[in-house]
């Protein structure tokens, strides 16, 4: 999965291939991202992430998710890491956490060398499903479907899916779209958007 962050200097993240092959057979990796900018500094600084705990598990009913949530950040090329597994979602613990003002950003794989991911259903989700974080102190944010995007990855919406804001909501990244069996990527992501419920 590689998600394109050009434009916005609060989005350092990138992702790289989301399928096709576990870690230890990665593709190239992606771009690395542009540096922060001061007023993404303050503005994260301003914000405290130990009023929320940490998110644990992912539940989306309607799209047959129930997986861990791993906590991931950048690699040294200033990538996204990825989940280790076809079964896990992950959440990149450098951003808010689910139900903190911003957006929370969570990713899974789409499929893997042996068969579909946790995120293979993602791209079925329709407006007004639940999605439910369970958290590290036992309780549980729930959201709900808004929408969702396929787009490629060439012209991947960075400021639609990182720019800060005041209200807590939840980015579900995957990839989608045909597949390049030459770089053996998919060629766009699937974003869906969620506010709490």
């Amino acid at each position: 999965m590689r998600l394109r962050l050009a434009g916005l200097a609060a989005a350092v993240l990138a992702l790289s291939a989301c399928s096709g092959s576990p870690p230890a057979e990665r593709p190239p990796a992606a771009t690395p991202a542009p540096a922060r900018s001061a007023v993404a500094d303050s503005f994260r600084s301003a914000r405290s992430y130990q009023a929320v705990a940490a998110p644990v598990r992912l539940r989306i009913p309607a799209a047959r998710v129930d997986s861990v949530l791993e906590r991931v950040g950048r690699a040294a090329d200033g990538t996204m890491q990825l989940p280790s597994s076809a079964a896990a979602a992950a959440w990149y613990a450098q951003g808010p956490r689910p139900g903190q003002p911003g957006p929370a950003v969570l990713i899974g794989h789409v499929d893997w060398d042996s068969g579909p991911a946790v995120f293979f259903h993602l791209r079925e989700l329709r407006p007004g499903a639940a999605v439910y974080v369970d958290r590290a102190d036992g309780s549980t944010a729930t959201f709900r479907v808004t929408g969702s995007a396929r787009v490629p990855k060439d012209r991947f919406p960075t400021d639609l899916v990182y720019a800060p804001s005041l209200e807590p909501s939840l980015r579900l990244v995957t990839c989608g779209g045909s597949f390049d069996y030459a770089t053996r990527n998919y060629r766009d992501n699937v974003i869906v958007f969620a506010v709490p419920a």
